[in-house]
């Protein structure tokens, strides 16, 4: 992995196993996720551990850091640290900490490329010279386990609280819009949405294109329900 910065210069800042040692590393690596689950090892420590390892050995071409952070969702839930049916964002706040998140990546990575001696020829492509299985058998996760617990708590103590936050001031929002008008609540979770995407208040074209059937009474009504239920502008941003 690297970066072109000019004609045939690179920056490398990650080289991954050699082809040839990848199945051996591989099939170790799921060894040690049989045996951290049948030994009962904490679940932020086990997911760290395969997660991590996993993105370091880097198997594939393309989509190794979204398998990574999907490995960490599901040994969470394997192992029973998130509720069945919970979905715990993790990884949201992983990629919106994204310093932190790179500098977890990197306490390895960073080292790595010192023991490994490669070359690259006139097409840039890589031949890594000397034996390097060895770096990527035993790795020390201490810094990657110690980040995910931030990263972890940080989704228990904010994420998660604004998203239960978000989700009640909805549900307010929706019974005090039915008492306004009766309306499908497909439609009402339009006109939320787009409220919050402006502020607090729904903007003309939208009227003319959704709500064109609202009496400027009820309008005027709808949106200071919604103001009311998101203590305006605390939630404004757009929700997905």
């Amino acid at each position: 992995m690297g970066q072109t910065v000019a004609y045939q210069k690179e920056i490398i800042h990650y080289i991954s196993p050699k082809p040839n040692d990848l199945h051996p590393l591989m099939s170790g690596l799921i060894e040690s996720h049989k045996r951290m689950k049948a030994g009962n090892v904490a679940p932020v420590i086990h997911a760290a551990a395969i997660a991590y390892g996993f993105v370091f050995l880097h198997p594939f071409e393309d989509g190794n850091g979204r398998i990574h952070r999907f490995l960490i969702h599901n040994i969470l839930s394997l192992r029973k640290m998130v509720p069945h049916g919970l979905m715990f964002p993790v990884s949201a706040v992983m990629l919106k900490n994204s310093l932190d998140y790179d500098a977890s990546l990197e306490a390895f990575s960073r080292h790595l490329l010192h023991l490994i001696d490669y070359h690259l020829d006139e097409m840039m492509q890589m031949k890594v010279l000397n034996d390097t299985a060895c770096w990527y058998q035993y790795i020390d996760m201490t810094a990657q386990a110690e980040a995910l617990c931030e990263f972890v708590t940080q989704t228990i103590e904010e994420e998660l609280v604004q998203e239960l936050s978000f989700l009640a001031s909805y549900d307010n929002t929706l019974k005090s819009i039915q008492n306004i008008i009766d309306m499908p609540d497909r439609m009402i979770d339009l006109f939320i949405k787009l409220c919050l995407q402006n502020n607090g208040s729904l903007s003309a074209r939208k009227r003319v294109s959704h709500f064109d059937f609202l009496t400027d009474e009820e309008l005027v009504a709808m949106e200071q329900a919604v103001n009311n239920g998101y203590k305006k502008g605390r939630h404004s941003q757009k929700r997905k």
